[in-house]
């Protein structure tokens, strides 16, 4: 049992990585705000939260997994609230989406 809690952990831990690797690289290679914003945020709330679990599961039954459930739980809220929040607040301001028209055929 302990040695499937560790692949599942390290699963986790390994996957989380590579979302937060990839939201890094969106954050470089998108082309316009919004798009970086999607990008990161989708793979830092994924990313985080596959990590946190996989150190949940690491940790046990004990005190240090409660914590790292609330701050997944704190997380699972913030960020996509804090996504919105600039998101609204770059469309209040003028910032415009960038559309790219589609091709006469």
């Amino acid at each position: 049992m302990e040695t499937v809690i560790t692949v599942l952990s390290w699963a986790c831990l390994m996957t989380g990585s590579a979302f937060a690797i990839i939201g890094g690289i969106g954050l470089l290679r998108l082309p316009d705000f919004y798009a970086r914003m999607h990008g990161g945020g989708i793979t830092d709330t994924m990313g985080a939260g596959l990590i946190l679990l996989g150190l949940s599961l690491q940790a046990g039954l004990s005190l240090v997994t409660v914590k790292l459930l609330l701050i997944l739980l704190f997380a699972l809220i913030a960020s996509p609230t804090s996504g919105y929040a600039l998101a609204k607040s770059a469309r209040t301001h003028g910032l415009k989406p960038m559309v790219v028209e589609p091709e006469d055929r």
